[in-house]
């Protein structure tokens, strides 16, 4: 078997070679931090042969210890400024740091490292021109860490500042998918708003009205609640349109919506179907059929007391209610209010 001149065997160092090449396509497929931190600190151990191996971020000034792998705790967790550990000064200085007695080294903070098991050590920084972190191993016993050793530590250590930097540009990446996602949902959102909302009145429009009772009757359905349909029909809407043009039309069909947002309250469904047609979902209504007929004349005859002279707004109601109709449909519901609403407009002409 081959030795090299530090005496490791040239079957170690291929052997070392395999696992830092299967570590580099792990860390290829890392997606966040700890993964990385996994992968370096199992990794480590095994290339140097160490009995412990920590993960040392460079943060805001100090050394985060923030992963290891090793025969007994280390410093996982903790936080030492960067002028007084040795994986600070390995960043300081972008130097790999071998020392084989601790104590006898001026650079490591001895009263930190007595409760441990650590005699030798060997640190190298994440990412040599601007270190990012270190990659530290340590031995119970005196070791003088060989040439090859290092040089598969630091090409782990290099390999690992690509993976943290990949790790950076993919989560910046899924920032941008995230806030583009949030762009285009709030851009759909308004476009839902304006394909269902009616643009003279404010109102929902048919479909707007549809989607929102459908949803609204299946969850009073759930509850036990009772939902009440409201089909309003503007009388002489077309004479108004004839006589004094569409803009004094459109002006009736505000004033009608307006109305109708007086007497119902602000979670009720107020639609304008289209043309002269309102329709209104309540549930559990606070007054019965006819009170709410009743409420919606009763506020028309009140606006039309500051019409001055115009033609008086008048409405035919007809009103449908799951207590009566209680496996109705929302399209039952509103085609028994509208049949109603005939009825009740046909009345007031007999009258």
């Amino acid at each position: 078997m081959a030795i090299d001149e530090q005496g490791v065997s040239t079957g170690t160092y291929v052997r070392g070679m395999e696992r830092l090449v299967q570590a580099v396509q792990e860390l290829s497929m890392a997606r966040d931090l700890p993964q990385v931190q996994q992968i370096v600190r199992t990794t480590a151990r095994e290339l140097a042969g160490s009995d412990g191996a920590t993960f040392v971020l460079r943060d805001a000034g100090q050394c985060y210890y923030a992963d290891e792998d090793a025969i007994e705790p280390l410093w996982k967790g903790s936080r030492f400024p960067m002028e007084t550990c040795i994986s600070g000064w390995t960043m300081i200085n972008r130097q790999t740091v071998t020392i084989e007695d601790i104590y006898a080294d001026d650079r490591i903070p001895h009263a930190a490292y007595r409760p441990t098991f650590v005699k030798s050590l060997v640190m190298v920084p994440i990412r040599s021109l601007d270190p990012i972190g270190a990659i530290g191993n340590y031995w119970a016993d005196g070791h003088v860490a060989s040439g090859d050793e290092i040089r598969l530590l630091q090409a782990l250590a290099d390999a690992t500042s690509v993976a943290m930097e990949n790790i950076s540009v993919h989560d910046e990446l899924e920032r941008r998918v995230v806030d583009r996602t949030a762009d285009l949902e709030q851009a759909n959102a308004d476009i839902r708003t304006l394909s269902a909302t009616d643009s003279l009145t404010g109102l929902l429009n048919r479909r707007g009205f549809f989607d929102a009772a459908e949803v609204l009757l299946t969850g009073a359905r759930h509850t036990g609640s009772t939902c009440l349909v409201a089909f309003v029909d503007v009388d002489g809407l077309k004479t108004v349109n004839d006589d004094l043009g569409h803009v004094a039309g459109d002006e009736v069909l505000v004033q009608v919506a307006a109305a109708l947002r007086t007497v119902t309250r602000p979670h009720d469904v107020v639609a304008r179907l289209g043309g002269d047609e309102f329709c209104v979902l309540v549930v559990d209504p606070p007054v019965d059929q006819r009170s709410l007929r009743d409420r919606l004349v009763a506020r028309l005859d009140a606006v039309n007391l500051g019409r001055d002279g115009h033609q008086p707004l008048s409405a035919s109601v007809g009103t449908a209610s799951t207590s009566d109709l209680p496996d109705a449909s929302i399209d039952d519901l509103v085609l028994a209010a509208d049949q109603r609403m005939y009825e009740h407009k046909r009345s007031r002409h007999d009258s």
